[in-house]
Formats: structure tokens, sequence, C-alpha cells
């Protein structure tokens, strides 16, 4: 298969006009699906090799200008292990799957009900009593069936985390509540591997990452999840938090420095007030 992947990928490669007005070439997802197929691999792993070669993913042709050709390449061949598939863990699963995190593992032992269609963007009508790792898999084939996605259907537990964490290079904090992030925090630790934590009640949250070793929000917060039942949460803070929460776990697989290290960005989006404060 060694020379049958660079000689597919060459085959099915298109020369096309670059969004940034070069011409280069390109692969699109159907060629891409038809030599996973042919070839019995992963998407991902033509889509890797296809960069190599330089031969662009289509898909990603709008993440060049942002995302460096060596950082989709390094997304690609990333893993990240996120906790929660509600309603922070559904927006960052989109954008995980949409900006190319070629690994992903989720777990979740919850299943969608009426209250979350006001924010959990993997929830519908359709979803109802269907567990939320199922739909995640379900997204994943219609959004990008390229990227391995991995889900386990079960609430985690300090003894099940560190077998969760095991191979990934990022841990992402997706929980609803407090009672399970500093077990979290702490495993991720004892894996080795940085943390992306959010949460938020009502208009008001915070992002942080906690390196391995250091202090994060779950040495702050407490267990006592009131202030997430009793605010709430609107859909726009949920997906501002992801959004942030998504960002900081690019940079940390891609190898660049997160500005949230150590520390946590507090939000507020009825003063419309943003305050990084160090841990």
């Amino acid at each position: 298969m060694s020379d049958e992947l660079p000689e597919s990928i060459r085959a099915h490669a298109e020369r096309i006009h670059l969004p940034c007005g070069e011409e280069g070439d390109t692969i699109g997802i159907t060629s891409v699906a038809e030599i996973a197929h042919s070839l019995k691999i992963s998407g991902v792993e033509v889509e890797a090799e296809a960069i190599r070669m330089d031969v662009f993913p289509a898909r990603y042709l709008r993440n060049r200008e942002s995302i460096s050709t060596t950082d989709q390449l390094t997304l690609l061949e990333s893993s990240i292990a996120m906790v929660g598939l509600g309603g922070l863990g559904g927006n960052l699963l989109e954008m995980f799957m949409r900006t190319g995190v070629g690994n992903i593992r989720a777990a979740d032992g919850d299943a969608f009900e009426d209250s979350n269609l006001n924010r959990q963007l993997l929830s519908s009508i359709n979803t109802f009593g269907i567990p939320k790792a199922d739909v995640a898999i379900g997204r994943a084939h219609q959004i990008n069936p390229s990227i391995k996605i991995e889900t386990w259907d079960e609430y985690l537990n300090p003894s099940t985390l560190p077998e969760f964490l095991s191979s990934a290079d990022v841990a992402i904090d997706a929980l609803g509540g407090l009672k399970l992030r500093l077990a979290l925090q702490q495993a991720a630790a004892e894996a080795n591997i940085p943390l992306v934590t959010g949460a938020l009640a009502g208009w008001t949250g915070y992002v942080g990452v906690v390196e391995p070793g250091q202090p994060g929000p779950a040495n702050l917060m407490g267990r006592d999840n009131a202030a997430e039942e009793k605010l709430g949460c609107p859909a726009p803070a949920v997906t501002l938090v992801a959004s942030l929460m998504a960002v900081e776990a690019v940079k940390l697989l891609s190898g660049a420095p997160s500005n949230l290290s150590g520390a946590m960005l507090i939000i507020d989006l009825q003063t419309l007030t943003f305050e990084r404060v160090s841990l």
C-alpha cells in the first residue's frame, strides 16, 4: 500500500484556484472516501498523506489562511479526549470535526430530552431518548466521516478516567455541573496532558487551560451546581464558551502556547466584559 496511496491521491487530485488566489492541487471528499474504502484505511490517513504530497483536502481549504499546512497535518494526526456531549460538548464536537481534529474520543452517559433543545447542538426532536454518544456518532458520519471517532455511552468516574484519557494529546472538560471536574483535572495531570476547561451559568462563564501540575478552576469552584441550575444555560453563552475552548484546544494541539495556560478567562455577556485571571 506504500505506493498505492500516493498514486491514488495523485490520480484524484484536481488543480484549482485556491482561495488565496494561487493555483494548487486539491482532493475532494468523495475522492478521499473512495480511496479510503478501496485501501481499507481511514479518510484521515488519506488526507494526511495528501497534505504531505502538497495536495490539500478541499474540506479544509477555508482553514488554509488561518491554520498553516503544517498545523492542519498536525491536527489530523492529533487525538483529543472529551468528557461531555451536551451543550459545550456538542458544539465542541462540531468545531473539532469541521476543523480537522483527526481522532476524537468522547463520553456521555445521558440521553437527549426536550429541555436540551435550547442550547445542545446535537439535540433535535428526533433524538429524544437516544443516547448522546450514539447521536454524536451519527453526526460525525454526516459532517466528517474521515475522522476516527470513539464514543463511550457512560458517565465516567475517577476509576475510568485514566483509560479514557490514554493516548490523548489534550483533554477537554465539557462537563455539565462541577462534581467530576476536579477528578478530571487530576486525571489529566496524571496522564501528563493539558486540560481545556469551561463552564457557564446564565450569561457568565469561564474558560481555562490547565497544564499538568498546575492549579485550575476546579480547585476554586467547589462541587455545588446551584448556579448553573438556577441561572440556566442560554445558547449564545454556551456557544461562546465552547468557541473559546475550541480555539485553545487547537492551539495546544498545534504546539502553540495558550494565552490561558495557568489562567482563566472570566466572561460576562450582560456587561460584555472579559477578564483574565492568573491562577
